[in-house]
């Protein structure tokens, strides 16, 4: 499971309506892949359609979707957005990994 914050919600909801997306029916896909400088990273992006292999979870009013090889390695994971002058955008709390790099975009296992 995935959760997501509230302020990470209304981040999505904004960003979903100016790229055209709608927040009710459409989802937000999240992945990992090979890269970054832990080793991982987190992939977020807007989906119209649910492959068939994919999990579907929602939080808070959001729809997410996982491909199967990304499921493993975000079990648990919240989504929060931090905003303002020091904030960092979307960060992932993801309880699987064991050393993040700097930016939070990367993680290792």
């Amino acid at each position: 499971m995935i959760k997501v914050s509230e302020d990470a919600k209304k981040k999505i909801t904004a960003l979903m309506t100016e790229e055209g997306y709608d927040a009710v029916a459409d989802y937000v896909r999240v992945g990992v892949k090979s890269g970054g400088c832990s080793g991982l990273s987190y992939e977020l992006k807007f989906d119209k359609s649910k492959d068939a292999e994919d999990k579907l979870f929602e939080d808070n009013g959001v729809k997410l979707i996982v491909d199967k090889r990304s499921f493993l390695y975000l079990i648990g994971t919240t989504l929060e957005y931090s905003g303002g002058l020091n904030g960092k955008g979307f960060v992932f709390n993801n309880p699987n990994a064991q050393r993040t790099c700097g930016c939070g975009e990367s993680f290792s296992l």
